[in-house]
């Protein structure tokens, strides 16, 4: 199947149907599943408290729920190669790899506490990915309002893809989200199969999509 698919359901349950390495890459942005903790207090006193609004959206949903082993499992076995965001926080599913790559945040350097780690399945040297590559404003230009609580700039998808695909590859995602992946693939000329479980983010990411794409095809 050609061209950019979107589709609202179960991923893990749509890999089932998938033959081994169908895709040529995956590249997926599961949840983390983990539970940011601030400090309290202080000295004697101090003491931690989940900030629930990184585990619930705006309206109360939870979205941070950590996907199973089985999921890891299919992943792998229906693409050909993959590339994981987040990967530190799945290493016991994931193989050894020195294909790391770092999302680095502010532009500091590999210091910085809000890089991301990237994990991904090609024997390459570890690769970095700054504010050089299109951010202005580092990792908060999300190029428009945000529709997803993990929404990651397109720009950031553009090198991805630049730096571990080639054109016309078919691209998996399982966790669509704001829909970033696919706005990258329709101006990269790659194929993709995006899977989203949740109906209010399929819609909004499927609406971004189009209006992303509507626009630039004005010029």
């Amino acid at each position: 199947m050609k061209g950019i698919n979107l589709i609202h359901g179960d991923s893990l349950q749509a890999l089932k149907g998938y033959a081994d390495n169908h895709f040529d890459v995956a590249v997926v942005d599961p949840p983390y599943g983990i539970e940011d903790k601030i400090s309290i207090g202080g000295g004697s006193h101090t003491k931690t408290k989940t900030k629930f609004h990184n585990l619930y959206s705006e309206n109360g949903k939870k979205w941070d729920v950590r996907p199973s082993k089985e999921y890891f499992t299919e992943v792998q076995r229906v693409s050909k190669n993959q590339v994981f965001f987040g990967g530190n926080y799945f290493a016991e599913n994931l193989p050894v790899s020195r294909g790391w790559a770092v999302w680095d945040k502010q532009g500091q350097g590999m210091s910085s506490v809000n890089d991301e780690l990237i994990w991904t399945s090609f024997d390459i040297s570890i690769k970095t990915f700054s504010r050089c590559h299109g951010l202005d404003k580092g990792f908060m230009n999300k190029e428009g309002k945000n529709i997803h609580p993990t929404q990651k700039p397109i720009a950031l998808y553009r090198w991805v893809l630049d730096q571990y695909t080639n054109e016309n590859d078919l691209i998996l995602d399982t966790h669509l989200g704001s829909g970033s992946i696919a706005i990258a693939c329709h101006y990269m000329k790659r194929n993709l199969i995006g899977y989203e479980i949740d109906k209010e983010y399929y819609d909004a990411a499927c609406n971004r999509f189009k209006e992303q794409t509507a626009q630039k095809a004005l010029w």
